[in-house]
């Protein structure tokens, strides 16, 4: 199958799009399949021998290093002259309208991956346009031949909007990466300064309004702790003059990132507008107990009590009462990170993307075949 990704974002982002995007190619290019990436912004022009086509682009007000992209006619002459058997628009919005339109217009499969709450992302930074938003969002998701979603919560956002043909498409896990033997005595005491009986809660993600960082200040309350906050982004700095006993490590990557997940305690993710939340699934494959919000994609992702706990996220109290619930019961996080270590085990990239490709990419190419019959 020759298959064209235009996508919302790719390297050098490091972010959910991009990696899912990554991980696609991966497995697209190790079945054989012949795979092309349209993305915004600069960035390389090839990733695994799959070219990447870079359109014109903006940076996002208030967060300059992300780029969006803009209209470009280059995109409609990539997939003239490429003719993929699908078009698989990565999170669409800007770019991903620009693409369907370009697929539309030349007869051509689209599948559409729904992975950005983009009203929830607005809000973060001061832009109160949930209903236009939605509605823009809808209209993408309508024309698009299928629509894949990642959690219950997601679908049945969609599904409001009056979306047809949604099928639930989770992600996978780099299982040969996350794995509790990557626990580091020789890290934990770095973190810890030595206290033995310190335990270390962490955050692992993006510093950004969006994901509402500043309620680690709350975490970072909890008697007998160490906060480690994995990442960077733009609150950093606001971070780190509110929280200045936290150790901040930066963006890591590969097995420093897997490091420093299985030597973490505890794991707590703050954002409330997750379609998915892959750390969580992280920092299950590594064997730590998950302290995530009641809604969106945590929800699919934690079993209350058996592989993690959820907290009401408009309680004030909520996040820091289950920070203290699980750092006073060894027992309660020993249970739950071997349980979610369990229920993760068959969630791997190539499985996941093997369902992608056989079950997704090969209806829309019979359909396709049928109507050109």
């Amino acid at each position: 199958m020759r298959i064209a990704i235009v996508t919302e974002s790719f390297l050098p982002q490091v972010n959910g799009v991009t990696n899912t995007v990554r991980h696609t190619v991966d497995r697209l290019v190790d079945r054989g399949h012949e795979a092309l990436v349209i993305a915004p912004g600069p960035g390389p022009r090839e990733y695994r021998g799959a070219p990447v086509v870079r359109v014109r682009s903006v940076g996002l007000p208030g967060y300059r290093s992300f780029s969006v992209g803009l209209p470009d006619a280059l995109l409609q002459r990539t997939l003239e002259i490429y003719r993929p058997d699908v078009v698989h628009l990565a999170s669409p919005f800007a770019l991903g309208a620009v693409g369907m339109r370009a697929a539309n217009r030349l007869g051509l499969p689209t599948l559409a991956v729904y992975q950005t709450d983009i009203a929830g992302f607005a809000r973060q930074y001061g832009i109160r346009a949930d209903a236009a938003i939605s509605r823009w969002v809808g209209r993408i998701h309508r024309r698009a031949d299928r629509t894949l979603v990642p959690s219950t919560a997601a679908h049945d956002q969609l599904a409001a909007l009056g979306v047809p043909d949604l099928h639930l498409w989770r992600r996978g896990i780099a299982l040969d990466l996350f794995s509790p033997r990557r626990r580091s005595e020789d890290l934990r005491r770095t973190w810890t300064s030595g206290d033995p009986d310190a335990l270390v809660v962490g955050y692992v993600g993006r510093l950004a309004p969006e994901k509402q960082v500043r309620r680690l200040v709350e975490v970072a309350a909890t008697p007998g702790t160490r906060l480690v906050v994995v990442g960077d982004g733009p609150a950093r700095g606001w971070l780190e003059r509110h929280l200045p006993h936290a150790t901040f490590t930066g963006m890591l990557r590969g097995d420093e990132l897997a490091r420093a997940f299985a030597s973490l305690d505890a794991f707590v993710h703050t954002g409330e507008s997750e379609t998915f939340c892959q750390t969580v699934q992280e920092a299950q494959a590594s064997g730590v107990p998950v302290l995530a919000p009641a809604v969106g994609g945590p929800v699919d992702l934690v079993a209350p009590g058996r592989t993690g706990l959820l907290y009401d996220p408009t309680d004030p109290g909520a996040l820091r009462r289950g920070v203290e619930t699980l750092v006073r019961d060894d027992g309660l996080r020993a249970r739950m990170a071997a349980d979610a270590v369990r229920t993760v085990a068959g969630r791997s990239w190539e499985a996941v993307v093997d369902q992608l490709v056989d079950q997704h990419y090969a209806a829309l190419v019979r359909r396709s075949d049928g109507a050109a019959a």
